[in-house]
């Protein structure tokens, strides 16, 4: 589950929101008052993979009621759709561009990683690059060419450039931790937020063997 996969990527030292897990609205309101608003609420469930079609996400968070009023949607809904809730994720609210980190484990060449553009537009565009583990600054700079929207890193249109090189030592931890872990077999970190502050894995996945 989430927590568990941002647990190894902090080990790794790889940038992750701040966030705990709740088991109750009130200790839900504890969390979000230390963070501070606005917050992201997740539900942390073993069934529910893809948050957005079970409603088991909601961003910018304002306020103690709201806070309360989502924690007891989501029990409503674990209900209606009959999945476990093992908890909510209460996290800081992530800005910048999406990106997308992902990976695969061939039996015969081992890990392949994926950097591209992230949120939904993944699996519509696919604009995606790949290369075989590990990687270094060069390997991630041809993947970012091979990217038709990382243009919109580098400050396309008067937007804000972003921070390259905390891009690139992200998916050069995830690169080496891919190496040392070759139990995992699939991992998805999208989406990525990168903005010209730096890098924020705002949720991830990992498939262990």
């Amino acid at each position: 589950m989430e927590p568990e996969a941002k647990k190894i990527l902090s080990a790794y030292d790889v940038p992750v929101t701040n966030e705990a897990m709740c088991t109750s609205p009130e200790e839900a309101l504890i969390v979000a008052e230390r963070i501070g608003y606005p917050v992201a609420m997740k539900v942390v469930s073993p069934q529910v993979v893809h948050k957005t079609e079970f409603k088991a996400v909601c961003l910018n968070v304002r306020n103690e009621k709201d806070v309360s009023e989502i924690y007891r949607s989501f029990e409503q809904e674990s209900m209606r759709a009959n999945f476990d809730l093992t908890g909510v994720l209460v996290s800081e609210m992530a800005h910048g561009q999406e990106m997308i980190i992902g990976s695969t484990k061939d039996p015969q060449f081992g890990h392949l990683i994926m950097l591209g553009m992230g949120g939904i537009s993944v699996e519509v565009y696919k604009d995606v690059s790949y290369r075989l583990v590990p990687v270094n600054e060069q390997d991630v700079k041809e993947m970012l060419s091979e990217i038709r929207g990382a243009k919109l890193l580098y400050g396309f249109r008067g937007r804000e450039r972003a921070n390259i090189q905390a891009l690139t030592n992200a998916l050069i931890k995830v690169s080496n931790m891919l190496m040392e872990m070759e139990e995992i077999v699939e991992m998805d970190l999208n989406p990525i937020f990168v903005s010209h502050e730096g890098v924020k894995v705002a949720d991830a996945k990992m498939h262990l063997s």
